[in-house]
């Protein structure tokens, strides 16, 4: 070795300087291996939040039945159309033909006959004057009839052609709305599937938990529900004692008084009377009986039953008879709930109803508390 260079002194522990480098970054990679294989998980929602979140999409999942329902009757009247349309087109297309085939019949009696009508010379070299007139006559009554066959054809003609227009028409409307249909379907099964799959994953102690918060909820329902009968009694006494002093003021149903006629009563009982037979029927979405029902769907059928006729949807039950306060509700009113008004029941008195509450329950009575009211309507 030169003696003007000097070695190079060890490093620290004898590894050489490189050495460390290449370890550092070893560990580095190691470190964002790791990392990058076993990323954090999402923390795990409270109970509280399982609880509000499965309740909005069963919510969710109703207000996308009703759209179903809807769509459902759109569909069903819509196809009644398009198939009175279709008749239609069928049988003016075969008087079309007919008065084609009539114009053909007269096309050739005039080809037989000759095209031009006789003239007066016609007359001077006739063997027999009267055959002239007698042809005269036939022609003038051929192109008379021939006019107006022509006519008629070409108004059968037209009215086929906007018939099939708008029988084409209705069926692009008709697919459109079995469309949405299928889309409705899909968003409440992927709906309910969520919540199903939320469900799934509580345990056991998180279950009883979640059963608890029910029992509490139910429990202040029912609370002010015997608040609302207490002040339906008292009311309810209020007026007989004013009939009773011959001061009374109520004007009948409808007024918010409480009272009805006899008819409105008895056809509000046997509606009543049809739900009660329902309670135990499970809920399924879209049905309207007789083995299950969704909630717009129990209450469509028990009218029903009293020869009411009401809607398929709670959008359009809602629109249906005179609105009430909930204080003067009477049975057989029907009880709408939530802001957009995607739920109804049917009130049975003492601020119960009978209701088909939601995926997984049963027809059955509750308190019209449990919900938040929107309004009360009498259908009749």
């Amino acid at each position: 070795m030169a003696p003007h260079r000097r070695s190079r002194p060890p490093s620290p522990m004898g590894i050489r300087t490189p050495a460390i480098a290449t370890a550092a970054l070893t560990s580095v990679a190691l470190l964002s291996q790791t990392a990058n294989a076993a990323p954090s998980e999402e923390p795990r929602p409270s109970l509280e939040e399982v609880e509000k979140k499965v309740g909005d999409l069963y919510r969710q999942a109703e207000t996308a039945g009703e759209k179903y329902n809807a769509a459902k009757e759109k569909t069903t009247k819509q196809k009644k159309r398009v198939d009175t349309l279709l008749d239609d087109v069928a049988r003016r297309t075969e008087q079309l033909n007919e008065a084609r085939e009539e114009l053909g019949t007269f096309a050739a009696a005039q080809y037989r006959t000759g095209a031009a009508a006789p003239d007066t010379a016609s007359l001077l070299l006739a063997d027999n004057p009267q055959d002239y007139f007698d042809q005269t006559q036939l022609m003038d009554r051929l192109t008379s009839r021939q006019k107006q066959s022509v006519d008629d054809y070409v108004t059968q003609q037209t009215a086929t052609t906007e018939k099939r227009q708008e029988a084409s028409e209705s069926l692009e409307t008709l697919t459109r709305t079995q469309s949405s249909l299928k889309t409705s379907k899909a968003n409440v099964q992927r709906k309910l599937a969520t919540a199903r799959d939320l469900l799934s994953k509580l345990t056991t102690e998180e279950k009883a938990r979640l059963a608890a918060i029910e029992r509490q909820k139910r429990e202040e329902a029912q609370r002010r529900a015997d608040e609302l009968a207490r002040q339906q009694a008292a009311d309810a006494e209020r007026r007989r004692q004013e009939a009773a002093q011959g001061t009374g003021t109520s004007t009948g149903a409808g007024s918010g008084s409480g009272t009805s006629s006899g008819s409105a009563t008895a056809k509000a009982g046997k509606a009543l009377a049809f739900a009660r037979a329902q309670v135990g029927k499970p809920y399924v979405w879209g049905a309207s009986g007789p083995g299950s029902y969704d909630c717009s769907g129990l209450t469509q059928a028990a009218w029903k039953a009293a020869g009411v006729t009401l809607p398929r949807t709670t959008w359009d039950q809602v629109k249906t008879g005179t609105t009430v306060s909930v204080n003067s509700a009477q049975p057989g009113d029907l009880v709408f709930f939530y802001d957009d008004i995607s739920h109804v029941g049917i009130y049975i008195g003492d601020g119960m109803m009978i209701h088909a509450p939601k995926p997984g329950a049963y027809v059955r009575e509750e308190s019209i508390y449990y919900m938040p009211v929107h309004s009360v309507v009498r259908p009749a």
